[in-house]
């Protein structure tokens, strides 16, 4: 077992600087505070004190470039609150701490999580590009991840819904429908969830021998206004359908296609996925494909609290749920024009 001992050793300072770097003195200075760290990251050790304590302290970072969590209304709201609820009985200190990436490729995850003392973390909103998701390869800190997988690390999970099951459900009311002519708005690339929903939708769409036309698949961002880029190209190609990566996606296509004349969904039906409240909101009120997003959270901490006590978990997927409103129908009989209002 690595020492305060042995790290001093390795730089060639005092065991009393090497303990003042690790408990957060203030009489350090910052350079060598941080090079205490990552020295001791480096050599594998580990705070006593996060061990031993009855109350453990844990992180939930939000990428605030990529994810809202502060009102209901915000995808990562009832997640927060889910991990915090299943947080209470297990007696942990939870600490919410929204991040961009500019601060990420300034600190090094491990050496952040010791310098804090943090016992473990659930990162939310994180693409596969981040510095930090490259640096979970090798941790030894336990992690869970919203959407996002890391292999071959037992001290990294993921939770998430089963995107393969929700798609696969809209595609196929939208085929019992009538609709062959179905596009996908996707959400940002470099996004593990975002290539899952794509490769879940051509697969959908196979299953029911229905063809996808490249014209009718795009990647656009988690946020309504990319509609406005890519809606008319679909309808003018033909789409009768559009399945979304996302409710806020979902709101700006059914905006979009009210903006230039075409009715939902006697003209142009709309899936979203999520099950956001801006869902039952939008006029029609949203078929969508629900995330059990509170209990996403709670499992996020099932999961956390396993890895915490040397219990390896790797994928922890929820159930999809389709939720039937009105922004679907039957598709237009042919030889019927699509009408604008």
């Amino acid at each position: 077992m690595v020492t305060i001992k042995d790290i001093a050793e390795k730089l060639g300072i005092a065991v009393s600087t090497v303990s003042k770097g690790l408990n957060g003195a203030e009489d350090i200075s910052e350079e060598t505070r941080q090079l205490v760290l990552d020295t001791a990251v480096e050599m594998g050790y580990s705070l006593k004190k996060i061990k031993r304590t009855k109350t453990a302290k844990v992180c939930v970072f939000v990428d605030s470039g990529n994810m809202e969590f502060e009102t209901i209304e915000q995808f990562g709201y009832d997640i927060v609150n889910g991990f915090k609820k299943a947080a209470i009985s297990r007696n942990w200190e939870v600490v919410i701490e929204p991040s961009r990436l500019n601060f990420r490729s300034l600190e090094k995850y491990d050496s952040y999580m010791l310098k804090n003392s943090y016992a473990g973390a659930f990162l939310l909103g994180f693409t596969l590009h981040d510095d930090w998701i490259t640096q979970l390869e090798k941790t030894t800190v336990p992690t869970v991840l919203l959407d996002n997988f890391i292999p071959h690390n037992e001290h990294v999970g993921y939770v998430g819904t089963d995107s393969a099951e929700g798609i696969a459900q809209a595609v196929k009311h939208l085929a019992k429908l009538g609709h062959s002519r179905i596009a996908f708005l996707n959400g940002a690339k470099n996004s593990m969830v975002s290539e899952q929903r794509e490769a879940a939708f051509r697969q959908s769409m196979a299953e029911n021998d229905l063809p996808v036309d490249e014209r009718l698949v795009a990647y656009g961002y988690y946020v309504p206004d990319c509609a406005k880029t890519y809606v008319s190209g679909f309808v003018k190609n033909g789409a009768t359908a559009v399945m979304c990566a996302s409710d806020l996606i979902a709101s700006g296509v059914v905006n979009e296609l009210g903006r230039l004349g075409y009715r939902v969904p006697e003209d142009v039906s709309v899936i979203g996925f999520d099950d956001l409240p801006v869902a039952e909101e939008l006029d029609p009120p949203l078929t969508t494909v629900r995330q059990d997003r509170t209990n996403l959270g709670k499992s996020a901490a099932l999961m956390l609290d396993g890895l915490i006590r040397g219990v390896s978990m790797s994928k922890l997927l929820l159930r999809a749920k389709l939720v039937v409103r009105y922004s679907t129908g039957p598709v237009k009989a042919k030889g019927d024009k699509i009408q604008r209002s």
